[in-house]
């Protein structure tokens, strides 16, 4: 990925993203998209009269660390995934109603629990935690080290407060925590509608600093263009954390649900493909931590 961002490269790549999921939300109501790998239209047709097949709905902010995974599971349970990404309240709101899907990794916690209440899904255990930072445009010319910094006049600050939740929300509750909220709004150059967009004012020098989840960072699209800061996890707000992955009614029968579920959070699974996107795995010593602290187990 260049180091410019230049609107040669990042557009067609960020545009590529936002086809997927404008694609994948449709599916949400009845059609699938299939990520599976790479095959002619002759051997994928042959492939598919052989292949044992799973559907897994994800929300949309998993698919950078779904869909490579979902492709390892597929060779090695020699299985053919059929993935969507999507806004997650949208594909919950599905299942709640006609939506059917064999194995659904969600965020929220709440809204495994509802699923669960609802008996539409059979059991679920926790996915991964997103965490958030401080972003900079590379080399941190503005020498930012805190959230503290950010409040400094002429600091030049983005935000995406209008984004699709948890974008915007959770960062305004996040210096609402911290007490730095009033303090930094007067700072904002830009306050958009989209993180990935916003982002883009740091990645191109027009702005200092922003706050994001981990997950934005490490997408090819950016990460050679930021910088990264840590931020104190006691002030993140817990709702958008958690990401749950759990079997649908529908999956019961099959038994690549059960061997999904294990494989995707295992450290010789999915887990290295979540941790490189940016998401801590349930194994991990912190994730360990939040399992417990945020009460990630089965109703």
């Amino acid at each position: 990925m260049p180091h410019s961002h230049s609107e040669k490269t990042s557009k067609p790549v960020l545009s590529a993203r936002r086809d997927f999921l404008k694609k994948a939300v449709p599916a949400a109501m009845g059609a699938a998209v299939a990520t599976t790998l790479p095959m002619s239209a002759a051997s994928e047709a042959q492939a598919t009269e052989t292949l044992a097949t799973l559907q897994v709905w994800s929300c949309g902010g998993l698919a950078e660390a779904m869909i490579p995974a979902n492709e390892v599971f597929g060779q090695k349970f020699k299985a053919k995934i059929l993935y969507t990404g999507a806004f997650a309240a949208a594909l919950g709101k599905s299942l709640m109603a006609n939506g059917r899907t064999e194995v659904f990794a969600g965020r929220v916690l709440a809204l495994a629990k509802n699923l669960r209440k609802a008996e539409r899904m059979k059991r679920f255990i926790p996915l991964c935690y997103t965490s958030y930072v401080i972003v900079t445009p590379k080399g941190n010319p503005a020498g930012i080290k805190t959230l503290q910094d950010m409040t400094v006049p002429g600091i030049r600050v983005v935000m995406a407060q209008a984004a699709s939740p948890p974008g915007g929300a959770a960062v305004i509750g996040l210096l609402k925590n911290a007490g730095l909220l009033e303090a930094i709004m007067p700072n904002l150059v830009e306050n958009g509608t989209c993180v990935q967009r916003s982002v883009e004012f740091v990645c191109k020098g027009k702005a200092d600093a922003m706050i994001v989840e981990l997950r934005i960072p490490r997408m090819p699209l950016f990460e050679e263009s930021l910088d990264i800061i840590e931020i104190p996890p006691e002030i993140f707000p817990p709702g958008p954390l958690t990401f749950t992955v759990g079997v649908m009614d529908e999956g019961q029968a099959n038994p690549l649900s059960e061997k999904y579920l294990q494989w995707i959070v295992s450290p010789d699974g999915g887990g290295p493909f979540l941790e490189k996107a940016g998401f801590i795995t349930p194994y991990s010593l912190l994730g360990q931590e939040m399992t417990k602290k945020f009460g990630v187990h089965d109703v």
